[in-house]
């Protein structure tokens, strides 16, 4: 059911506090100054542009779970499901909208979601000439969570208790960029990728937990932790999102209570739980109509709606317009231009 940032869109206008990385990042606030720093960045800026040399969009690697993008004329606003996620860019920048929140990230810095998040993403490139190219690498919970049970990981890694936002942007230090850049080499020597990527994600996942927010990627997998509690329910509501939501059972099943839950859920995702599950039918249904040409009708029934003016009504207010013109607005911004 998760679509990619760069897959739908939506024109309508976005605004919202922006929120860029705090004081607290522990990375060197002079990176930029750091002559190791800038070599990397141009050999990655270098790297991603010759693999996806040709290429408008996504492009999958040899690499499990590494994926490189080049988009040169970015359109509106594209909402999506974010997957966890760490993310880097070589050129360009992008901002993601997590309800009324706003995070910009660029080539000084890296985001994470550590949890699945309705967002809307907008890149931004200052020409043509200069697209944006970047990466993101899914990241797993079950590796974090081996991290996390490593009795060698630093204490410092293990602070904080409570909820917050399951997404943060941060300072890219030259640790991180360095083995973001081994795991990417590993393009030009595929029989190394089996042995060596698993090594570097794995060190890749530990620079993210010992760096300035790695604390809230932590508590995602602590057992009995607020945020932990938080990301299964946002699993038993992605697993039913088209059955009716009975927050009572979500509630008992993550052992919370509902106010609770209510609460936290909030922090950690900007909506409510019903918010939460009706934006993700509404991307499904989105989906349907415009990659699977279901009738509006068809698509509503699919993801749970029982009202189909209803649905339409709810689609309108999210997406910024009926689903039929959405999707002739939609035809016409991805037909190719000749």
């Amino acid at each position: 059911m998760d679509l990619d940032l760069h897959s739908v869109q939506d024109s309508g206008p976005l605004s919202g506090p922006l929120l860029l990385p705090g004081a607290g990042d522990s990375a060197p606030s002079r990176a930029q100054d750091d002559p190791r720093f800038q070599t990397m960045q141009q050999e990655l800026l270098q790297l991603l542009e010759r693999y996806t040399a040709g290429v408008e969009g996504m492009l999958a690697t040899a690499i499990p779970n590494l994926e490189i993008y080049r988009i040169t004329c970015p359109t509106g606003p594209k909402h999506a499901v974010q997957k966890p996620v760490f993310a880097v860019i070589a050129q360009g920048s992008k901002r993601i909208f997590v309800g009324d929140e706003i995070y910009e990230y660029d080539p000084m810095h890296y985001l994470v979601a550590s949890v699945d998040l309705p967002v809307v993403g907008k890149v931004m490139v200052t020409s043509p000439d200069e697209p944006y190219l970047g990466l993101r690498l899914e990241l797993d919970t079950q590796e974090i969570g081996e991290l996390i049970g490593d009795e060698n990981l630093p204490a410092s890694a293990n602070l904080g208790e409570g909820a917050a936002r399951g997404l943060y942007v941060n300072r890219l230090d030259v640790d991180l960029l360095d083995a973001v850049l081994r795991l990417l080499r590993l393009h030009e020597t595929p029989r190394d990728v089996p042995i060596m990527a698993p090594m570097i994600r794995r060190e890749i996942l530990y620079r993210l937990l010992m760096n300035g927010q790695g604390a809230l990627l932590r508590q995602t997998v602590l057992q009995d932790s607020q945020m932990n509690r938080v990301a299964k329910a946002i699993r038993l509501i992605k697993e039913g999102y088209d059955r009716a939501l009975r927050i009572e059972d979500v509630a008992r099943d993550v052992h919370m209570s509902v106010s609770s839950l209510h609460h936290h859920f909030k922090l950690v995702t900007a909506m409510s739980p019903l918010q939460y599950q009706k934006n993700l039918r509404l991307q499904e249904a989105r989906k349907l109509i415009l990659t699977a040409d279901a009738s509006v009708a068809t698509a509503a029934h699919r993801v749970g709606y029982e009202s189909s003016s209803q649905f339409s009504r709810e689609y309108s207010r999210l997406f910024g317009a009926p689903p039929l013109r959405d999707k002739r607005r939609w035809q016409e911004e991805e037909a190719p231009v000749l």
